[in-house]
């Protein structure tokens, strides 16, 4: 099966969801699956640069789970989907709590406000845990008119906690100290 990449139908600013319902661009329920593939081409750099051979698969599943969660997103709640589309379990927010707390018990505590940056994968992956937070915000607003199943903002809300800590991690294994905050100073 191939597909083409212009279908010459979103020339005017609609764009249809799965179940078929015609709507804007500039929808909500667009924004928050946009912005979820955002975060996943973010997660693919980011996994491009990574050199810990721990993170690279645990991103490639994260990369995976985004697709479920941009699928569910496109799809109108209020037509039946013709075609089937995966769920996020309860586990995939477990893994990325497990995972987690295997990075954080070789972190030394956090003991202030840090600002992103020292290395080029840190500072890609602190742009990632911010798209994972403007996705979730998008999805938290969608939720408010439409549902949203509870565990994609669950999961979304634990992904931009893993980025942080990756971030963390990741300069820790490059021997790039955490580069603190100090108000008012220069």
């Amino acid at each position: 099966m191939s597909f083409k990449i212009y279908t010459k139908t979103g020339d005017k600013g609609k764009t249809a969801l799965i179940g078929g319902t015609k709507v804007s661009k500039s929808h909500l329920r667009i924004e928050s699956y946009g912005t979820v593939d955002e975060l996943n081409a973010h997660i693919g750099l980011c996994k491009d640069l990574l050199k810990d051979a721990t993170a690279v698969p645990v991103l490639q599943d994260i990369q995976n789970k985004l697709f479920i969660i941009g699928a569910a997103l496109a799809c109108d709640p209020d037509k039946p989907a013709k075609l089937t589309v995966p769920h996020l379990q309860e586990s995939d927010c477990g893994l990325l709590e497990k995972e987690i707390d295997q990075m954080d018990a070789v972190l030394e505590p956090m003991k202030y406000f840090i600002l992103p940056g020292g290395d080029i994968t840190i500072s890609q992956l602190h742009i990632a845990r911010c798209i994972c937070r403007r996705a979730e915000r998008c999805c938290v607003r969608l939720e408010e008119t439409s549902p949203v199943a509870p565990l994609i903002i669950q999961y979304l809300n634990r992904l931009s906690d893993y980025l942080f800590v990756l971030a963390r991690y990741t300069g820790h294994l490059l021997k790039v100290p955490d580069t603190p905050w100090r108000p008012g100073k220069d």
